[in-house]
């Protein structure tokens, strides 16, 4: 399995502030934002996701919480892999291994992730990408026991009616018509 490099998401103070920096003197662009939820509920903080590249929904995201105590300066790193089977074994792996903590499967409609804490409590995610997309933040638990086709039928069940629910690659194409690419 190869873990590629996808996004973190840090920690900060001043959202505003932060989006603004990270625009005005690096060119990131928001590419989502919105309250972070878990299923139905709302968490009660949002979420700014930003990116400068076509192919990726987000680079970075940022979550105002610093200000309310959090000593981290991030929630976690993540890494995409190819495919549903690998974010499967990985997960039976950790499991198994028992190193990892907080071991969680997440369906964010765009991606099918798991989510642990490493040895020294770090957040990481490793996920593969849905054939979807889907508006961010989302996230609902799911079943590392299910199938591919069932997973895809569910992230369907679970996601089609959000307004920007439609296909990956229609999003991506998007994306590459806006930068340039």
């Amino acid at each position: 399995m190869k873990l590629r490099w996808s996004h973190a998401v840090m920690y900060v103070c001043d959202a505003d502030e932060m989006i603004g920096f990270y625009r005005d003197m690096l060119g990131f662009e928001v590419s989502d934002h919105g309250p972070v939820m878990l299923g139905d509920q709302d968490l009660g903080v949002e979420v700014t996701f930003l990116s400068q590249v076509a192919t990726d929904h987000h680079q970075l995201a940022f979550v105002p919480v610093r200000g309310d105590g959090a000593s981290n300066t991030y929630d976690h790193m993540a890494f995409r892999v190819d495919s549903l089977a690998e974010v499967k074994e990985l997960a039976a792996r950790l499991q198994d291994d028992g190193r990892a903590t907080e071991v969680n499967a997440m369906n964010h409609g765009n991606a099918w992730s798991v989510y642990f804490k490493d040895p020294d409590g770090n957040g990481v995610e490793v996920f593969c990408d849905s054939p979807f997309h889907v508006q961010q933040p989302q996230a609902r638990p799911w079943d590392f026991a299910m199938s591919e086709d069932e997973l895809r039928r569910v992230t369907e069940e679970q996601f089609g009616g959000e307004p920007e629910f439609k296909p990956a690659d229609e999003f991506y194409a998007e994306r590459r018509r806006h930068f340039g690419d």
